[in-house]
């Protein structure tokens, strides 16, 4: 995974500029990333295509189902990997938490909750989401710039239009969508 231990927008700069590079001298790579930013390279370049590996929600758990389909992941499953892997279950809950609130507020204006046991600043340490007022988060860069296809489709609703029929057809389009994504 190119890009991983150094800084989000270094490590994105890096693998974004060596998956273009790799593309426009036509190799065969197969490019593994975290960076959801990435997925949109094939609309730039005919020679990349995006794959990822199916999974199913199942009675509230993610289930891998070993199959390699073409297309972008839809979200990522790093907590429930750690939660596989024997994380303790505090530390995954937490993780749930943490992610809950980077996604509100992407914006890097609001600082994270430490938690109840959580004790960052006793040891000198920067709490989570901390930044200089004025200067956005890091984070901001995934939940800004990334959009999922139904939201597209729904900014270009007239809502003020619909009857109640048509905004029901219109919700039952988009969740068929939704699940041929998750397939």
């Amino acid at each position: 995974e190119i890009g991983r231990g150094t800084s989000t927008l270094d490590g994105l700069s890096l693998a974004w500029a060596i998956a273009e590079h790799l593309a426009r001298r036509g190799c065969r790579t197969l490019f593994a990333t975290h960076y959801h930013e990435l997925t949109q390279l094939p609309e730039r370049f005919d020679n990349v295509t995006n794959l990822n590996v199916t999974v199913r929600e199942w009675q509230g758990q993610i289930v891998f189902l070993h199959r390699i389909l073409p297309g972008a992941a839809s979200r990522s499953y790093g907590i429930h990997v750690a939660k596989i892997a024997g994380l303790p279950p505090e530390v995954v809950e937490r993780a749930d938490v943490l992610l809950e609130q980077l996604e509100v507020n992407h914006n890097g204006t609001a600082a994270l909750d430490e938690g109840k046991d959580s004790k960052p600043k006793a040891h000198g340490l920067p709490t989570v989401g901390s930044a200089r007022k004025g200067k956005p988060a890091q984070m901001s860069l995934f939940t800004e710039y990334v959009e999922h296809p139904a939201m597209t489709e729904l900014r270009k609703v007239d809502l003020d239009s619909l009857s109640p029929l048509q905004a029901f057809d219109m919700l039952r389009k988009l969740r068929e969508e939704l699940d041929k994504s998750s397939e």
